[in-house]
This record gives C-alpha cells, sequence and structure tokens, in this order.
C-alpha cells in the first residue's frame, strides 16, 4: 500500500540514502534559485555520473516523494509545474487592498527596453527553467516564454500579433540539441515569421542554447535519440565526427550557462 501524508518509519539505506544525500545537497548548492521541478534535479544529478534515461528518472522520482514525505527533503524546495490554480479576486479587508496598492507602487520600474531598436525576448522549450531564465534577464526587461514542447499554433499566433507592436524584435531561444529540440525551434521561427508578416511584424531567432559548440566546449552529457523521436536529425554529433545524432539535454538549471546571453542582452 502506498503512503499517504507524512510517513515517520522511512529508513533508507545504501544507494536509497546515497541518492537521497545527493538530492539535498544540489537544493543546498542551488538554494538561491529554490524551488527546483524534480526534472531539474535529474539533470544535474547527471551531470555527476547519475543514469541518464527514463527507469533512472522514475527511480528518483520515487525516492524523493518518500523522503518529502519522511521530512528528509525540504518540501518547499521541489516544485511541480503540472499544478495551476486560478484564484478568485478579493480581499479581506479594505487595508488589504491598500497594502497591495503600496507593493505595486514600491515596486514601479519604467520598461527597460523602451526606446531600443531591437526588442528582446527570451524562449524556453522548457517550461521548468522559466523562473530561474526570468531571475537571470528580469534586471534587462526581458520577458520569458515557454509552452513546452511543441510550440502551440496559438501560443505562435498571439507572440506574433506581440511582435508587431515593436520595429523589431529578436527572439533568444533555448532547447535541446536534439531532433525534436532543433526542430521545435524553426518551426519556432518559420511560424512566427509567416504570422509576423500578416501583421507587420519583424521578428528573428537566435538559437543561444543547447548549441554544437557549447556541447564540446562544457562537456555536456549525451544520449542517443529517444526511440520515440521519429523526427531526422541529419548533422554531426557532440565529437563532430559522424552523422549519428546524440539528444543533449540542458545542463543549464544552475543559470551558470547563460552568460552568453547575458552579454548578448
Amino acid at each position: 500500500m502506498r503512503a499517504r501524508g507524512f510517513i515517520d518509519s522511512y529508513r533508507p539505506k545504501g544507494e536509497r540514502l546515497a541518492l537521497i544525500e545527493a538530492v539535498n545537497s544540489i537544493l543546498a548548492d542551488n538554494e538561491d534559485i529554490l524551488p527546483l521541478t524534480i526534472r531539474q534535479i535529474f539533470y544535474m544529478l547527471v551531470t555527476s555520473g547519475f543514469q541518464k534515461d527514463e527507469r533512472a528518472y522514475k527511480r528518483l522520482t520515487e525516492a524523493i516523494g518518500q523522503a518529502r514525505r519522511a521530512r528528509m527533503i525540504d518540501m518547499d524546495a521541489i516544485r511541480d509545474d503540472g499544478f495551476h490554480v486560478e484564484q478568485a479576486n478579493g480581499w479581506l479587508n479594505s487595508g488589504m487592498l491598500l497594502d497591495s496598492f503600496r507593493r505595486t507602487a514600491a515596486s514601479f520600474r519604467l520598461d527597460r527596453q523602451t526606446g531600443q531598436s531591437t526588442r528582446l525576448m527570451l524562449w524556453c522549450e522548457a517550461k521548468g527553467m522559466v523562473p530561474q531564465l526570468a531571475s537571470a534577464v528580469n534586471d534587462y526587461g526581458v520577458n520569458v516564454y515557454s509552452s513546452g514542447g511543441f510550440d502551440s499554433l496559438t501560443a505562435k499566433h498571439d507572440m506574433a500579433r506581440t511582435i508587431a507592436q515593436y520595429d523589431f524584435v529578436e527572439i533568444l531561444h533555448i532547447g535541446d540539441h536534439d531532433p525534436s529540440g532543433v526542430h521545435v525551434a524553426n518551426s519556432l521561427y518559420e511560424d512566427l515569421a509567416a504570422f509576423s508578416k500578416h501583421y507587420r511584424g519583424r521578428p528573428s531567432l537566435t538559437r543561444i542554447a543547447v548549441t554544437p559548440a557549447q556541447i564540446e566546449s562544457m562537456g555536456l552529457p549525451t544520449a542517443p535519440p529517444k526511440k520515440t523521436d521519429r523526427i531526422s536529425f541529419d548533422g554531426p554529433d557532440n565529437t563532430g565526427r559522424g552523422n549519428t545524432a546524440k539528444a543533449v539535454k540542458r545542463d543549464c538549471d544552475r543559470c551558470r550557462h547563460f552568460e552568453d546571453g547575458r552579454r548578448h542582452i
């Protein structure tokens, strides 16, 4: 029978205990960008030699779930982007309303990109990375967008209308360097360009991660493409000595690999 609520009798040993300790170490190292998703933690473990497949990810998910119930991992250190809440507007009293006005006034800031010839936007394939990316580019007034995986038609059409509000827009794109990831970036730009032309917008797209050069220079972990990925990908692997596609996942969760993007901005 699966555990419900908090549990007091959980006593992990051996590899399971070592895995939980490794997770807590990652959470401590990344305290400034908590909470993290389990997927982000998984990729950080992969850089240290953790097995990179869905079976290992499932094992990690189970270990973190049990450890959180046993209070061995802080509940608030993990987030789940799959849960969505629509809160009804309302205040308990007029004082709370006034407090919200004061907080808004205290955080007032003019648009940092007003008056610039090029409007920058950051688009990420993975929704889970949006909070970390936003913290990296917020001071520059750059918005972060993600629709997850293959971008939706609605998202691209709405974005084209937004692009048309500016003289010129450059989209900085972050995604996997695998068949689907590269196709997503190409599809995104082609659709945005076509819709934007209708609305008289002028977009461009710059891929800032993951690129073959980053794979080589940072030694990013690679893996064969997923069997479910039926999109062709005719390009060199990370060694530059072949034509075999290797899926490369983002190792950017600590935001340490976004310095190129910061310089670009």
